[in-house]
Formats: structure tokens, sequence, C-alpha cells
């Protein structure tokens, strides 16, 4: 029964990152329309334009590419850099604060608070008539992920608490992300096209609230006592100030650049450089999403395999990703691009499905298995890249060029790759350091204590 009702919440939290990242790529029709509107055009725009960078934790990352129409006026650019960064930009301010909260009220809470702020973010976008009420669903949406992302990535740890079990849980949950990625544009276009612009919120808010109801019958907040039984967990100020876990959040920062960079910026460099077709620029990112599910699933058979090379996992796949965002700019058409683009997503599968397990690992032998925190830290580096992204990129190509882009961003992947040898030796950590186990394994020290201990033996 056990086993069973944690499946379920793995899919649980699985449709929770799907629905997550799936509402931000189906807003990407009706941006057009919302741009037309704001120059007072009123056209109808194509139902797969454009796309942009999502940002969230346990990783919403998006793999199709920001499409944004040039502006006759910098001021609309802005608008619409600060609407697609808004959700990132909210996670970065409320993950600390949601980890806290994470760690004293156990994960359903949470989780179902977020998959509720979700639901009014979903409905929010389907009635939404201008570009303040699509500003504030969008803002919404951050907050529901702020609490949903971290607080289902840290149940799935929580409940999953043996290898390989938890790598595989976990690389479900990053597979279902990029399965949204994928199915989100010709869900929300084709929608979009023949039934109205609200119907792919109102069927991604009904799924929502059905997940919401299933949580609520598996696991209800606070009517097991579960909590009562759950340790204190670390704060989240000192997890941060741990050397191993500010590595890795690094390492998660790091690989997730090139992506939150290249999305707003390659659709451009696409048209002007190679003279790439709207259909091309669109279909760019979509074989990418394959080797995403690909590089998930090889590292979770190694991982289970070899478990003590997760570093090296990690490490290979920065390699990777700089080597791959290096060889962007040398491209000269739409067939070569996706080589590269492959090579990105491929490479960031590796490490987030090494080093996601890896901090719940740390957690448990440095600190007290409670898991919030952590967790909130990881959504935390992916908010950082995907704030920056949309509002960042576009400067740093009109000054520098989009070649120097490429390779600031690989070169900073290949040069940080060798500071995972840092976690080398986590693997040979022993559970005895967590706090919580200490406590467990000391023996009595009074005369209550001894006597309570052998009534516990016999």
């Amino acid at each position: 029964e056990a086993r069973r009702q944690r499946r379920l919440l793995l899919v649980v939290v699985c449709v929770a990152l799907l629905l997550d990242n799936m509402l931000y790529m189906v807003i990407v029709p009706i941006i057009p329309d919302y741009i037309a509107a704001m120059r007072g055009g009123g056209g109808t725009a194509s139902p797969f334009a454009p796309a942009g960078g999502n940002g969230s934790g346990s990783g919403n990352r998006s793999l199709l590419p920001a499409r944004y129409p040039p502006a006759s006026g910098g001021n609309e650019d802005v608008q619409i850099g600060v609407l697609f960064a808004s959700k990132a930009m909210l996670q970065l301010l409320v993950n600390p604060l949601s980890g806290t909260l994470i760690d004293r009220v156990g994960y359903e809470a949470p989780l179902l608070a977020g998959l509720a702020v979700m639901f009014l973010s979903t409905a929010t976008f389907a009635f939404a008539e201008n570009y303040a009420t699509l500003f504030a669903a969008r803002s919404l949406q951050g907050l529901g992920s702020a609490f949903a992302d971290t607080a289902g990535i840290a149940l799935i740890a929580d409940r999953y608490a043996e290898e390989p079990a938890r790598s595989r849980a976990l690389g479900t949950a990053l597979a279902c992300i990029s399965f949204g990625s994928l199915a989100a544009p010709p869900f929300g276009g084709v929608l979009y096209e023949f039934a109205g612009k609200r119907v792919p919120f109102l069927v991604l808010a009904c799924v929502c609230l059905l997940d919401g109801l299933l949580l609520l019958v598996l696991a209800p907040p606070g009517g097991t006592g579960a909590r009562a039984n759950m340790p204190v967990g670390t704060p989240i100020h000192r997890l941060m100030i741990d050397p191993y876990i500010a590595v890795v959040a690094g390492a998660l920062a790091t690989c997730n650049i090139p992506l939150a960079f290249l999305e707003p910026t390659i659709a451009n460099w696409m048209k002007d450089s190679m003279g790439a077709s709207e259909w091309e620029v669109g279909l760019t990112w979509l074989p990418a999403f394959f080797p995403h599910v690909l590089g998930v699933y090889v590292t979770v058979r190694l991982a289970a395999a070899y478990p003590h090379l997760q570093w090296f996992y990690g490490a290979l796949g920065m390699a990777i990703i700089g080597a791959s965002s290096c060889l962007v700019p040398a491209c000269r058409n739409f067939g070569q691009v996706i080589i590269p683009l492959c090579g990105i997503c491929f490479g960031i599968a590796l490490v987030d499905t090494a080093l996601l397990p890896t901090l719940a690992f740390l957690v448990d032998v440095r600190h007290v298995s409670v898991y919030g925190s952590v967790y909130a830290i990881a959504d935390i580096s992916y908010s950082v890249a995907y704030a920056l992204g949309p509002i960042v990129a576009g400067q740093i190509v009109h000054t520098m060029g989009f070649a120097q882009l490429n390779l600031g961003m690989g070169l900073a992947n290949v040069l940080y790759a060798p500071v995972l040898l840092f976690l080398k030796n986590v693997c040979q950590m022993k559970p005895s350091h967590s706090e919580r186990n200490i406590l467990l394994e000391e023996g009595p020290k009074g005369l209550y204590d001894t006597i309570k201990m052998e009534e516990r033996k016999g």
C-alpha cells in the first residue's frame, strides 16, 4: 500500500510539473495578438509563434526558442522581456520563503497551495484581455511554481529515500518537464486556432483541479500526523553556505544559462545569418526533446550501476554543454543548428539527473533529512538563469555579438566542469553525519533512557 501511494504521489508531482511547463508554453500563441493590439495592428498571429524560456524548480525549462516580433520601440521589447522573465523573478524572491515553509509544515500542504495558485493563474490567462492581466497571471504562475515545484521535488526525494529508486523518480519528473515543452506548442496552437484562446487554458485548469483533488485523496495535508514525526529541517541560510551544496547550485545555474540565453536570441540570429523561414525557426528546438529524455535515461542507468560517479556525469554534461554552445555560431543552415542544440539539452539532462539526487544525499549525510530548503536552492539556481535570459541576453548580443555570447557561455561551462571534482568523495560520506541519525544511533544517557531502550529492544 505504501509503494502504491508513493507511486500515485509521483504521478501527482509529475502532472504538476507538466502543467507548470505547459502553462507557460500555451500562452505563446496569444502573445503576438497582444503585441499587435498594443501597436494598434489587431492582427491574428500564427499559432506556433513565439516561445520563451521557463524558469522552475525541480527544472521548468522550455525547449522552444523565444521569438519576439521586432518592435518599433524599445519599450515594447522591454515589456515582452519583463513578461517572460516575471515568473522566474517572482520564484527567485519567493523560493527562500517557500523552502523554509515546506520544511516547517511538510510537503503536501504547500504542494496543494501551489496547485491552487496555478489553477487561479490558468483561469486568469483564459480571460486576460490586456498586458497588465497577462503580467499578473504570469506572476501568479511564478508564485504557484515556487511552492508546487519545490514541494513536489522534495516530496519525491522524501518518499523515495533509497537509491536507485530516487534517481529514477527524479528522472521521471525531469522527463515530464521535457514532454510538457514538446506537447504544449501543438496543443495550444491547435486549440487556439480551432477553438479559441480560452479553451487551452480551461483544459489545463481542469487537469490542475483534478490533480489537486487526487492529492487531497492520497495525502490530506495534516490528516495523517506525518508532520508531527518530521524532524526540524536545517535553515536555508545554513544550506546555502554548505560548500558541497553551493557547488551543486552553481553547476545547475551555469548549465542552464546557455538554454535560457539562447531561447530569446537564436531566432533573430537564424533569420539574419541564414535567412531561416518561420517554420524552421519554430521547429529548431523540437528535436532536442529526444536527446534530453535519452540523457535522463542514460544517467539513471549509469547512476544505478556506478553511483559513486555522479559528479563525473555532471562534469561530462557541462563539458558537452560548453562544446555545443561554442559550435552554435559556426552553423550555417537549419540542419546544422539542430545538432549543437541537441547537445546542449543532452548535457543539461546529464547534469540535472546526476545532481538533483546528489542534493538530497548531501542533506541526508550532512544535515537533517528534510528537503524543502535544499530544493528551493535548486529552484533559485534555475530562476537566476531564466530571470536574466529574456532581459540580459538581447543586450549582450546587441553590444558584443551573438558569437561572443555563445563563446562566453561555453567557456563558463567548460571551466566549471572541473569544479565538480570537489564532489568526488561525497559518496563516501556516512549517513551518521546526519543530526537525526546521530540522535537515533547514540546510546542512552540515563536510567530512564536505558529502560526505554530495553523496552524497545524487547
